[in-house]
């Protein structure tokens, strides 16, 4: 048998007229343009240049562009010949928000099963028939079964199986039903399932100045940085560090980002309710939001040279109270890290 990767994502072959489905555009000609349906196995279909926009048309140009990816309505389907006929301009808001959700999840279910196939040497069409197509009858979408697979694979793959066809002792062809996929087929796509669809916490970081001008206003610094990570819970424990006086940071890691957010919105207030008992004042710079690494390294490499520059400006002038007091910064920063 000739192993294939090559697969629709879903099982119908082809869409059906008023589906909104995501097509790259491959090129451009005097009819409209020629796409491919990436939910489809790539088959081709083309957007009519009628049915390019609402308005009237200046430039093509500037309204699609060659390897774009666009939500699409179907118009008709040929399935003989295989002609779809496709429009842009008959697209809403909201069938681009649900186009587009759907089709994320099915690309991601879609890169699992490929690489499954890829890595186990099986057909990927096979592994749709008896696996992705019969969870995407079951679950609305095999991306929901699979969220069901990470912590639980039992209950999504138990009841799945195939029928195959033995002959027994006697000669006669008999029907046996035996489970959908091998065991070692199985465990490929656990493992790949619940590497690419297990949440990841998410970083939730505030940027606060704070300051104190009274003699101690070191240790009152302290107090309210110990006051802010008193605020963490279980779940989104709160860390606060120095960055460059007097900017401060304070982050979390959770897999809720409502939640997240709420944490440390309560221990900036509870670091200025601190620090501003004892003559300091705290000023939110960045509100609480979602940020990734690469944020983080920006902020820091960014603060880092600006302070530099501050170091450098210092020796012609007269030192600036950055309302630590006499305290040695690299202390405080010691006490958090």
């Amino acid at each position: 048998m000739t192993i294939s990767q090559d697969c629709r994502m879903y099982e119908a072959r082809f869409p059906e007229v008023d589906d909104v489905v995501m097509v790259q555009v491959k090129h451009i000609a005097e009819m409209g343009a020629y796409v491919s349906l990436l939910e489809y196995n790539n088959i081709e279909g083309m957007i009519l240049l009628s049915e390019l926009s609402r308005r009237r048309i200046r430039s093509i140009g500037s309204l699609i562009k060659v390897g774009r990816q666009e939500p699409v309505m179907v118009l008709r389907v040929d399935k003989e010949k295989g002609y779809i006929d496709l429009s842009k301009r008959r697209v809403s808001e909201e069938d681009i928000a649900v186009c587009e959700e759907r089709f994320n999840k099915s690309k991601l279910v879609h890169s699992i099963m490929r690489h499954v196939a890829d890595t186990e040497s099986v057909d990927l069409e096979d592994l749709y028939v008896h696996v992705g197509w019969p969870l995407y009858k079951k679950y609305g979408h095999a991306f929901e079964a699979f969220k069901v697979m990470v912590a639980d694979p039992d209950t999504i793959l138990s009841g799945l199986t195939r029928t195959i066809k033995e002959t027994g002792p006697d000669g006669q062809e008999v029907t046996k039903t035996v489970p959908a996929v091998t065991e070692e087929v199985k465990d490929a796509l656990v493992k790949n399932v619940r590497r690419r669809m297990t949440p990841q916490p998410l970083k939730i970081r505030a940027d606060v100045e704070l300051k104190c001008f009274q003699y101690d206003g070191v240790l009152h610094i302290k107090e309210a940085m110990r006051q802010a990570e008193a605020a963490g819970t279980a779940d989104c424990p709160v860390k606060i560090k120095l960055v460059a006086p007097p900017l401060y940071v304070l982050t979390t890691q959770t897999l809720d980002k409502e939640q997240g957010i709420a944490v440390l919105v309560e221990a900036t207030k509870a670091c200025a309710k601190s620090i501003e008992s004892n003559k300091g004042k705290l000023v939110v710079k960045e509100a609480a939001r979602v940020v990734s690494d690469s944020d983080d390294r920006h902020l820091l490499g960014r603060l880092s040279e600006a302070n530099k520059e501050v170091d450098g400006d210092g020796e012609s002038e007269e030192e600036e109270d950055t309302g630590m007091g006499e305290a040695d910064v690299d202390a405080v920063s010691g006490l958090v890290e």
